[in-house]
């Protein structure tokens, strides 16, 4: 029964409200896609997405490195080209909407990347992308950037050949704030430091006092004022709607 609400718990809206809002916000980009749209999951992992998009002709783009304890939902789903993301096989052009949700901080030349999803979009095409902004070490070892700022896209996507941009911000400061005073109660539990029986049983009684505080106040606060945050500097990360720019056409 305590698994059961651990679980319950870890994946409510209060701890997981990046992933949360993350999946509605390509829930709702899918959408807006015409049926029978060339769709490309880039980075596709698990293929969560699958699902959403299956009024379109969705294929998907992995290197297949990872191990199973490392993706969303345990194992890799079906990956169409497996391959580099620099280095996808298929002609200019190819799809009318690119997909990369949590990719781009997991390879060594995010600016190539970005100039490789640009290729194989045709002209008009759509591309959804997100990241974070900040975020721990996960899928080691392939973690080499700590986060993607609005100015990052709106310089480097404009340079691959993107227009149209539109950045939000995944919830403000505070939900971040939020999110890792819980991650401070899961971290510090007792008996699961190796601290020692003593040292253990010194910290239990401060742990029982923080714990609701910091577990249970502290997120549900944030989550109320969250709104009142403009700035949003400490967001856990943005999501990304940019449009392979169209050729000008000049005057003959």
């Amino acid at each position: 029964m305590f698994r059961k609400l651990a679980a319950a718990f870890r994946s409510s809206d209060l701890f997981a409200f990046n992933l949360r809002n993350r999946d509605a916000w390509v829930r709702e980009q899918a959408t807006t896609i015409a049926p029978g749209t060339r769709v490309l999951d880039a980075g596709a992992g698990s293929a969560p997405y699958r699902g959403l998009f299956s009024h379109c002709v969705y294929e998907t783009q992995d290197f297949a490195q990872l191990k199973d304890d490392q993706l969303r939902h345990g194992a890799y789903g079906t990956i169409d080209y497996v391959c580099d993301m620099t280095a996808i096989p298929v002609a200019d052009g190819t799809f009318g909407v690119v997909l990369c949700t949590e990719v781009i901080e997991h390879h060594p030349e995010p600016i190539r990347v970005v100039q490789e999803l640009a290729r194989v979009l045709a002209s008009g095409g759509v591309l959804l992308l997100t990241a974070p902004l900040g975020s721990g070490l996960h899928q080691q070892p392939f973690h080499y950037y700590g986060g993607y700022t609005p100015y990052w896209y709106l310089r480097f996507l404009p340079a691959a050949g993107f227009s149209n941009i539109t950045i939000e911000a995944n919830a403000g400061s505070l939900r971040h704030f939020g999110q890792e005073a819980i991650r401070f109660v899961r971290m510090t539990a007792p008996f699961r430091q190796g601290m020692g029986l003593a040292a253990e049983l010194a910290w239990l009684p401060f742990w029982l006092v923080f714990a609701p505080i910091l577990g249970l106040a502290v997120p549900f606060a944030a989550q109320l004022m969250d709104r009142f945050d403009k700035a949003q500097h400490f967001t856990v990360g943005y999501h990304v709607r940019a449009e392979r720019a169209r050729p000008v056409k000049t005057a003959p």
